[in-house]
């Protein structure tokens, strides 16, 4: 007498099991997540072409960030560009010179500017591509693989920095 009452509430299990499976989610399988860091706010952001064709590009940006944890930019990629590095303009031996930069810490509150003479991203085998008048993407990523991505225009090299 047991077996046939085990049977009959396994079918019922598996019945609800079945349908639930027939159910949609909340939440459509594409749906894509948040685009960028929230609280990263990118402005003033230019690639200039370099003056002789084949050296590297220099993007400048200003950074501001909001949010509620600090975070550090180890890295920036730059569309159209064979590869990419964080650089910093320092004094070296009475001398200004650049070298690769540690990752950027920001802290709530704080911004941080690219620019001329200071921090910047090299972008080096820029493609023929990147012309002055378009756009090109830059992507930022922060120690633990979050990323930032947004556009810049492209300027030639004569143009205001």
């Amino acid at each position: 007498m047991k077996a046939p009452i085990c049977i009959g509430v396994l079918m019922i299990a598996t019945a609800f099991g079945l349908g639930a499976c027939s159910q949609e989610t909340a939440e459509p399988a594409d749906a894509e997540a948040p685009a960028g860091i929230a609280g990263l706010e990118i402005a003033n952001g230019r690639l200039v072409l370099p003056p002789v064709k084949g050296n590297p590009a220099a993007v400048y940006f200003d950074v501001t960030y909001t949010g509620d944890r600090n975070l550090a930019i180890r890295r920036a990629d730059v569309a159209g560009a064979g590869s990419s590095e964080m650089h910093d303009t320092v004094e070296m031996d009475g001398k200004m010179t650049m070298q690769p930069s540690l990752p950027v810490v920001l802290n709530t509150g704080d911004t941080v500017e690219f620019a001329p003479g200071g921090k910047h991203v090299m972008a080096m085998d820029v493609s023929e591509d990147l012309t002055a008048g378009g756009t090109t993407e830059v992507t930022l990523t922060v120690a633990g693989g979050d990323k930032h991505s947004f556009d810049v225009p492209i300027k030639a090299a004569g143009e205001e920095r």
